[in-house]
């Protein structure tokens, strides 16, 4: 049976980023996500962002290293705690995009027709890199990024069982808890490189030459 949506949902796109504790990796590409939109639209234009963990570290502070690596990329790391997934958080996304393949499948165990829209990060990214961007509806419309991204997200889980990873890995971020800040910092460039060809295929806007 499909999830209850309230009305309301129509009018936004939710993508929820799921890791582990939701301190490290989700918040990195929760923020860094918000920032990609807001560069490249001026506003969130329907597009609500958030995180959660599988084992989340219920209101705790995003982790330190975490915080620098955001701020060091210009990104927002106010007001972050940390949550646990919960079947509310599925229930309402329209994109779930996971850290691991392990996280993706504790997702889709959670039901609540989960599987057509969850995703590790880097599986999405392949998939969209694929996808005609001329096929999708024009965000700059009244409401259309919330139509291009739900467009996007049918059009890449057509797409999933015929384009494999090359490796397992491939469609995996590592968890940097616990590393020193380089460490930090390769997983924060290596979650930007993978957003940025998401970010543009909702948006429709490329990121600029550098991002």
């Amino acid at each position: 049976m499909a999830a209850f949506r309230p009305p309301e949902a129509d009018q936004v796109f939710r993508i929820l980023h799921v890791s582990t504790g939701n301190v490290c990796r989700s918040p990195i590409t929760e923020r860094l996500t918000r920032l990609a939109v807001v560069e490249r639209l001026g506003s969130d234009a329907g597009l609500v962002v958030e995180s959660a963990g599988t084992w989340g570290h219920v209101g705790a502070p995003m982790e330190a290293h975490a915080a620098q690596v955001l701020d060091e990329f210009g990104a927002d790391t106010d007001n972050f705690t940390g949550r646990e997934l919960l079947d509310e958080h599925v229930i309402r996304a329209d994109l779930v995009l996971t850290a691991t393949r392990d996280h993706r499948a504790q997702v889709i165990s959670m039901g609540h027709s989960a599987g057509l829209r969850t995703f590790t990060l880097k599986e999405f990214t392949r998939l969209v890199r694929v996808i005609d961007m001329g096929q999708l509806p024009d965000a700059r419309e009244p409401g259309g990024l919330v139509i291009r991204a739900r467009a996007l997200s049918r059009a890449a889980a057509a797409l999933r069982g015929w384009l494999a990873a090359p490796t397992a890995e491939a469609d995996e971020v590592q968890d940097p808890y616990g590393a020193p800040i380089p460490y930090f910092r390769s997983v924060g460039e290596e979650i930007r490189t993978a957003l940025d060809p998401v970010v543009t295929a909702i948006t429709g806007v490329p990121g600029a030459p550098g991002e």
